[in-house]
This record gives C-alpha cells, sequence and structure tokens, in this order.
C-alpha cells in the first residue's frame, strides 16, 4: 500500500477526504471506475463536459493520491486503461451513499438526468 500521499493532513478527516476526492469531476470518475475499467476515451463520453486537460489532471491526482491505478500496454497503439486501486475501492461505501442521497434528492425536485 502507498503511505507516500500528496493529500494534505488537515486537522479535519472530512478535509482530508474532500482534499482527495473533491471537486466536480473525481467523484464521477470514481462512480464510472467503481463500475469497470476504463479506457480515457470512454471515461471522456461518460463525462461528455469536462475538457481533455481536466479529465487528464483529475485522472492523474487520482493516480497520485493511490486512488487509481494507470496500467499501459506494450501495444501499437498504446492501450491505457484506468481502475480502482484497493484504496479506490474502499471508497465504493462512500460513492454509494452519495449516488442514494442524489437519488432521494431527485425525488423531490425535477428530474435533472441520471449517471
Amino acid at each position: 500500500m502507498k503511505t507516500d500521499t500528496h493529500a494534505p493532513l488537515l486537522h479535519c478527516p472530512v478535509e482530508t477526504t474532500l482534499s482527495v476526492i473533491g471537486g466536480k469531476w473525481k467523484p464521477l470518475i470514481l462512480y464510472y471506475l467503481m463500475q469497470d475499467t476504463c479506457r480515457y476515451n470512454a471515461l471522456k463520453r461518460k463525462l461528455p463536459h469536462v475538457t481533455p486537460q481536466m479529465l487528464t489532471l483529475q485522472l492523474r491526482e487520482l493516480e497520485r493520491d493511490g486512488i487509481v491505478r494507470r496500467t499501459i500496454y506494450a501495444e501499437v497503439p498504446p492501450r491505457v486503461e484506468y481502475d480502482l486501486t484497493e484504496l479506490g475501492v474502499s471508497l465504493k461505501p462512500i460513492l454509494l451513499a452519495m449516488l442514494a442521497w442524489g437519488e432521494a434528492y431527485q425525488l423531490t425536485r425535477e428530474p435533472q438526468g441520471a449517471c
């Protein structure tokens, strides 16, 4: 298990969690990777509003923090896949709780579309 993390050790554990998985795109990336291993373009199709630069940045940060694993296959053209590490899989209950809360909230509002 990776012990050297770039996430700051903050006073509040909630701050620490948000520093690793917070933001607009990281939870969505994790949600899709929780379902299956994805290539970059598959993630891009699932997240059509994210810019390529932002998707790359978010994936690199998740990889740096030990949440996502990037696997490069020696093929022509090279194939790169992303999946969750063991640490990333440990976020599944948090993501599922966010999903359940969002579904319940949507029932009280106008339909916004689903993941």
